[in-house]
């Protein structure tokens, strides 16, 4: 069962403009990000699927694969599904370009779950925190599961409520933006159409939800940082330098 990783790459960002080609610790970020994915065993290759020329000058510029795609695609599922029409992949992880600390182990649990089990059809990541100041942070999106580990609900609100008794356990899941895809569901669900929830939150994983489908979700060690400011990119500077000075 063959596993294929893909980094949708747009140079294009609102709040960070080309934050993909931000140099972090004397890397391009895509770089960080293609490295680590590198690494997991799981993955037979790794792809850069991005959007402009100036990114795959960069990908290749260290030895990464890169491979156009269309300037048109309204998120990055929708870009994947384009390189993986071409491909025969079984298995494909979708890796987020903004996330340079992703755990190559993390992507290993991912690949590895659907091959020792035929249920998932999609699959992500999520991290048990306490952290409350997170927990009401609606950038920081929050999953509820139900006993078998599938999703119940993502949302950028802060959930589940605790109250009595409950608030002196406190923890939440907070969603990391990985996914995992089995090719024919990911080629079935970029044809959706968004639904209100959706379009609500502006969570493109309620999609599948709101079809009555199910997200298998994995809690796992490991946190990434989405890095959307300079404040984020100073954090992972600060974590890498911390990283390199254990070694």
């Amino acid at each position: 069962m063959k596993a294929l990783g893909v980094i949708p790459a747009r140079l294009g960002s609102t709040r960070l403009p080309e934050k993909i080609l931000r140099e972090i610790a004397g890397k391009p970020m895509i770089q960080h990000v293609w490295e680590n994915a590198g690494e997991a065993r799981t993955l037979e290759r790794v792809i850069v699927a991005c959007d402009d020329e100036k990114i795959a000058d960069c990908v290749r510029g260290f030895g990464g694969q890169a491979v156009m795609t269309r300037r048109d695609h309204p998120n990055g599922t929708s870009r994947i599904a384009e390189v993986m029409r071409k491909l025969d992949h079984e298995i494909v992880i979708n890796i987020q370009g903004d996330q340079p600390l992703v755990s190559p182990q993390a992507l290993d649990e991912m690949v590895n779950l659907f091959r020792i089990s035929r249920a998932p059809e999609m699959l992500t990541l999520a991290l048990r925190m306490t952290d409350r100041d997170a927990f009401l942070n609606p950038n920081v999106v929050k999953v509820v599961c139900d006993e078998g580990g599938s999703a119940l609900y993502f949302t950028r609100s802060p959930v589940p409520y605790a109250q009595g008794e409950q608030d002196r356990n406190f923890s939440f899941l907070k969603h990391l933006g990985v996914y995992g895809y089995r090719r024919e569901f990911l080629l079935e669900f970029v044809e959706w159409k968004p639904g209100i929830l959706e379009m609500t939150e502006k969570l493109e994983q309620l999609r599948v939800l709101e079809r009555g489908r199910k997200i298998r979700v994995i809690e796992t060690d490991f946190d990434f940082i989405s890095v959307d400011t300079e404040e984020d990119l100073r954090e992972v500077e600060r974590r890498l330098a911390k990283a390199r000075s254990l070694k």
